[in-house]
């Protein structure tokens, strides 16, 4: 792997709209990326290994709830700065923002908003640490993209539920030391449930031969008659919209993410361009190659000025399900085709592991099927605007 020189680009000046605070957050991001990221992730994604090495500096850059209060453990942060540590993880790894991402928007998110305060002061500030990891129990075997058809459910049996069923593609699962899961209740309603390793029933196997997030763990979560204690309910919020409100957190910090992802890969070719030479000139002085980085930067700054917005409407409350769900869409999208783009730019050099860009298209084919598949959400938004469902 070479050494990481990665130029962030910012053709619109969009750094203008950014609070010191929020620069500065990112630039932290940014250098420990550079500085323990870089430099092992290429291994690590050879390995098919998630280095678990960078949890604690995970948690030193607040990518662990950086929005959640600081009496928690939280850093008490905006959205903004959520989605600029995501973009700045990804840049590093998908992988590596995935796990910082379940861990924020799918583990911590659904406690703090959805449980006790007796929960909140249990799990989080130890999830803010890294001290404690956790996964997020939703997908199921049969049930993607409907996740209101599923059969994981539990039954109350007096001073304890008995939780029966199992999760598919769960990103943390391996290692994690809780999971939020959403599970039906003998009416039918869907409840979060925090359930905690050790538990009798509770079992976590890893799923291998992955072609893609290799550098992140994933697996499953069988749940075999597992008793949960009555507290591990997450009070505050029942229904599908209680896991969606997870997932709307979550694609936030995927469209920011997917940024990131782009940026490296565009940062990559654009350098290369530059220094490789064919029939005795740079190859960034030729047309094609020109039109390829022109429409790189072209794409990533609709992206950038699409997130930004997106976050501002976070910050004050404005933002819907379906803005979330077109900027996930919109970026993932966008940050694949760059991916393979840049690729082309590269040459054969381009599918080896001395430059990060195979490695970001492999791991961008899970991100823009993870959190609502490309189709789902293009549904989502013509549900939006002609009030009509395509789903039923």
């Amino acid at each position: 792997m070479k050494p990481d020189l990665f130029q962030a680009p910012d053709y619109y000046n969009l750094d203008d709209l950014l609070t010191d605070e929020h620069k500065m957050v990112r630039d932290a991001a940014r250098e420990w990326v550079k500085r323990d990221v870089s430099p092992i992730i290429e291994a690590a994604a050879q390995d098919a290994k998630f280095p678990k090495s960078l949890i604690s500096g995970l948690a030193e850059v607040g990518a662990f709830g950086p929005y959640i209060p600081e009496e928690y453990g939280g850093a008490g942060l905006d959205q903004i700065s959520y989605g600029l540590i995501m973009q700045e993880l990804e840049r590093g790894d998908s992988g590596v923002r995935s796990t910082a991402s379940v861990q924020s928007s799918l583990v911590m998110y659904p406690i703090y908003k959805y449980g006790n305060e007796a929960q909140r002061k249990k799990y989080l500030p130890k999830l803010a640490s890294g001290e404690w990891m956790g996964c997020f129990g939703l997908t199921e075997p049969d049930h993607g993209s409907n996740p209101g058809g599923m059969t994981t459910n539990f039954k109350d049996k007096g001073d304890h539920y008995l939780l029966n069923g199992a999760k598919l593609w769960i990103s943390n699962a391996p290692f994690a030391d809780i999971a939020v899961v959403w599970a039906k209740n003998e009416e039918g309603r869907i409840h979060g449930l925090i359930v905690e390793r050790g538990m009798e029933g509770f079992s976590t196997p890893e799923t291998h031969n992955k072609w893609s997030l290799r550098a992140s763990a994933t697996g499953e979560l069988i749940f075999d008659n597992v008793k949960i204690p009555k507290e591990n309910l997450l009070p505050n919020k029942s229904g599908l919209g209680a896991p969606l409100g997870c997932l709307d957190s979550a694609r936030f910090g995927i469209a920011w993410g997917a940024i990131g992802a782009a940026m490296d890969c565009y940062d990559t070719a654009l350098r290369y361009a530059k220094e490789r030479m064919q029939f005795d000139k740079p190859i960034a002085s030729f047309q094609l190659q020109q039109k390829k980085l022109a429409e790189m930067i072209t794409e990533i700054t609709k992206a950038q000025l699409l997130a930004w917005r997106l976050g501002v409407m976070r910050n004050e409350g404005k933002a819907t399900s379906a803005q979330i769900s077109m900027a996930k869409r919109n970026n993932v999208d966008m940050a694949i085709k760059i991916a393979r783009e840049a690729r082309q730019v590269l040459g054969a050099m381009g599918i080896t592991g001395e430059y990060s860009i195979m490695r970001h298209m492999m791991n961008l084919e899970s991100v823009i099927t993870y959190e609502g598949t490309h189709d789902i959400h293009l549904l989502i938004t013509g549900m939006d605007i002609t009030g009509i469902s395509a789903f039923n």
